[in-house]
């Protein structure tokens, strides 16, 4: 099959951390992903919970290593001119599986090949058993496909992925400080902003305020950073529920394109969420509820494949009584809403 001419370009793309419902710990990594004709090459071959090796928390000479190996400036490190394009984001391994090609510059002129696609857990690949067919092959202009991987080596690849952290409640920004450095968030807490010296505040990718924190606060903090120069997400904490509130801020630090995320709209009320996904993957819906104690109550709701386009998911009638909120989650993406009754 003779490759066909298509774009190539990077994006800011985010594996989404977080605190499980059954109590388990995912991850949180910044990546760039390969956009392959105007949509993120990761939704077209399937719903992977994977990244691409040009991650963000990985060593700046490791990054340029990857970036020049993706140039082939450097020998394919597997077998048959293959190379790792999305792997496993907890570990490094291909024994956890990994999506792999082989990259290679055609004899006649300047351009780039990606082609025979397929599923890889050891050295060798079936592309019988285990290929991506209807995949690729991708034929890619040199000058574009160079200018674009060249882009990170002269740019800022990292993310600011620490959370400044205001609020009341001394514990529950304690619980929410630890939660959030266990997914590889960094947090920090304080009650006032105003006499932090602005290269601190430029490490911070958000400010998240509890309930309690009145606007005379908040105000003083956003000046803060204006006064820093620095651009920060800020997220108004729902309840004093720390799953929750970490999606909330895994949200606000999603620097992808709002228009090549997977998970793109979330509403909850009168009993059923409205859902929007823009290809078919997994979403996990997580309802969390306050009693009149102020205890947590939590439950899955829904966890299935859903296709491209807008969804209606009836829900519990028990787990939103209430004061509740709806947590949807992609491997990609999580958006959260509170019910409306």
């Amino acid at each position: 099959m003779s490759a066909e001419y298509a774009t190539f370009g990077l994006a800011p793309a985010m594996r989404a951390g977080g605190v499980l419902a059954n109590g388990d710990y995912q991850v949180h990594r910044d990546f760039v992903d390969f956009i392959v004709e105007g949509r993120p090459l990761l939704y077209q071959l399937s719903d992977l919970d994977a990244v691409s090796p040009l991650a963000s928390d990985i060593p700046p000479a490791i990054f340029t290593a990857q970036v020049r190996s993706l140039l082939l400036e450097a020998e394919a490190p597997l077998d048959g001119g293959r190379y790792v394009i999305y792997g496993c984001p907890e570990c490094e391994g291909i024994e956890c599986g990994a999506v792999t090609a082989v990259i290679e510059k055609t004899d006649t002129d300047d351009d780039y090949v990606w082609r025979d696609f397929a599923w890889q857990t050891d050295e060798r690949v079936d592309l019988d058993l285990n290929g991506y067919h209807g995949i690729g092959p991708f034929r890619f202009r040199g000058a574009e496909y160079r200018s674009a991987l060249n882009s990170l080596l002269s740019g800022d690849s990292g993310a600011r992925r620490r959370v400044l952290l205001i609020g009341a409640r001394v514990a529950v920004l304690a619980k929410l400080a630890a939660a959030l450095r266990t997914i590889g968030i960094g947090a920090d807490i304080t009650h006032d902003a105003t006499n932090v010296p602005a290269d601190e505040l430029r490490t911070y990718g958000a400010v998240a305020f509890g309930r309690a924190v009145g606007e005379p606060e908040r105000a003083a903090v956003r000046q803060s950073f204006e006064r820093a120069g620095v651009e920060v997400a800020y997220v108004d904490g729902l309840a004093p529920i720390v799953p929750l509130l970490v999606a909330q801020i895994e949200h606000a630090l999603d620097r992808s394109p709002s228009e090549l995320r997977r998970l793109t709209r979330l509403v909850a009320a009168d009993g059923e969420a409205g859902i929007e996904v823009t290809s078919t993957c997994r979403v996990q819906l997580t309802a969390y509820r306050l009693d009149r104690l102020y205890r947590t109550h939590t439950q899955e709701v829904f966890d299935g494949i859903l296709e491209a386009g807008r969804h209606r998911v009836a829900l519990d009638a028990k787990a939103v009584k209430g004061e509740s909120f709806l947590v949807a989650r992609t491997s990609g993406s999580v958006l959260v809403a509170a019910m409306a009754h």
